[in-house]
Order: structure tokens, then sequence, then C-alpha cells
């Protein structure tokens, strides 16, 4: 039975009861605040990036995965047969450049990228770590995954733009607009890009509402095994109401609700969050 390790970046927003569960190593990307360099979601959590962007007006740097610090990761796991690192997309950071650079000094890693961002890569990693767990060597692992990236439905709904402002992602004309009209955007990731889907009006806790139903209610094409519930800070109150909407909406095996780590919270701001799941 080959072994085979899944790797991941702390961009895939996965729980640490499921990065155990999974026996799951993950590896954070950097934030940089006035010269100093954090680990993400190890030296730092969302909630500062919050602070810092509330007392400053301005949002920290985020900085992909170096070479080496790739390099130093696969080589702790070569007592295994293979590595599979599944990558944020590559539209999103260099980390998943650097990881393949990385993985080309070793005979046994393999570098996915995952075209998604947050529990879109999220799914991918638990897929591969399920497959694994059933025996598939690494190739079968791969070809599995290139045929479910394709089928991830991942977005979210934002409160403000005014973090996409800051990260010059949009126009202050833009994020001001969206504000006096009560704009709350649906981001959705397509093709491994991020698109303006659709826009709701009103508080946020409507919108994500509505925004919840829009996505699942009533479809017949939806892979039911699991779903996840990404947020960057919401209250636990909307946080049942989702999770109670998600049960209502489809009769999904396991539901996740997970946090969403420092570098995706630094580009769309608190009160942000997403049902992510995969379609047949």
């Amino acid at each position: 039975m080959s072994k085979v390790k899944i790797t991941c970046d702390s961009t895939a927003d996965l729980s640490h009861e499921l990065l155990q569960k999974y026996n799951i190593d993950t590896i954070p990307l950097y934030i940089i605040i006035d010269e100093n360099t954090y680990r993400d979601s190890v030296d730092i959590q969302p909630d500062d990036i919050y602070a810092y962007a509330q007392r400053t007006g301005k949002l920290p740097k985020t900085a992909a995965v170096s070479v080496q610090n790739y390099i130093d990761l696969f080589a702790k796991y070569q007592e295994y047969d293979a590595i599979i690192h599944i990558n944020i997309g590559q539209q999103f950071s260099s980390s998943f450049q650097n990881a393949y650079i990385a993985s080309q000094e070793f005979k046994n890693v393999y570098v996915i990228n995952s075209e998604n961002l947050s529990t879109g890569s999220g799914h991918l990693v638990i897929e591969a770590a399920e497959l694994a767990a059933q025996g598939l060597d690494a190739e079968q692992i791969c070809e599995n995954l290139k045929r479910v990236i394709p089928k991830i439905d991942a977005s979210f709904v934002i409160d403000t733009l005014d973090y996409l402002k800051m990260g010059g992602r949009c126009s202050s004309i833009q994020a001001f607009g969206a504000s006096l009209l009560n704009i709350k955007p649906c981001i959705e990731v397509i093709d491994g890009k991020m698109e303006v889907g659709k826009k709701y009006r009103g508080k946020i806790e409507k919108s994500i509402q509505k925004y919840v139903v829009d996505r699942l209610k009533d479809r017949d094409d939806i892979i039911t095994d699991r779903v996840f519930i990404t947020h960057s800070g919401c209250s636990v109150d909307l946080l049942n109401q989702v999770k109670q909407l998600v049960i209502e909406s489809q009769p999904f095996e396991e539901v996740f609700i997970t946090r969403a780590s420092c570098t995706i919270s630094c580009h769309c701001g608190p009160n942000t969050l997403g049902v992510l799941f995969k379609t047949k």
C-alpha cells in the first residue's frame, strides 16, 4: 500500500481538528506589518489585522511561501512514497510557483494548483487525504484531484469593500458607491479567477441568508458529502442561522464551519462568509 503525505498552505482555511484528523501538514504564508514579518495564523491572527487596519487605515502586505520553506517542508517527509502538496490558485499567489520550483529538488513531490482559495482548496486537501487513506498512489490521487478542481463551487459575500480598496483591488469610488447603496457583492471563483456575481442589498446578515438560499436551494447538481461555511469573523448567532439554512437547503453529510486565515481575511475584511461545496 502506497504511503502518501498530504500537505497544503495556510490559505486552505481548514480547522485544527480537520488538519489533525487527516494528518495534514500546513505551511503558512506571510503577513508583513511595518517591516515585521509574521507567519499566517501562527504569529498573527485575523483580528490583529483588523485592529491594525482600523488604527492606521492601511492593510498589511501578504507574501508567498518561499522556495526554501517548501524545500524544508518536503524534506521532512522523505520517508513517504510521495508527498502531494495542494496550493492556493496560481492566479492569487506565487506560492504555487515556489512550491513547484521546490518540488524539482525531489523525486516524490507532486504540487497541485487548486485554482481556488480558502476552503475551495480545502475541499481538495480533504479529498486527497481520503484517497490517500484508501491506499491510492500519488498518480491516481492527482488524476482524481484534477477532475474535482473544476467542480468546486466557491463564493463569498463581502460586507465592506474597504479592504479591497486598501489592497488596491477596487477603486475608492466603487467602495463609496457600494457603501452608499448598502451593496454586499458576491465574489465567485471562476476558472481560477475572482469575478463579481450577484449583488445583495441591505444588512450583511440578511444578504448572507439570501445568498445561502440562492446558492443551495432546489439544486440537484450538488455533491452532498461535505460543505464548508467559511467566514472571516461573523457572529456565532449568524453562523448558527447559516448552518441551519444550509441543512434545510441540502442534505449534506458533514457541515464544517471554519475561520478564514489572515491572508484571506486581509483581502476580504470582517463579516465575509461563503458556502463552498462540490458539484456533480
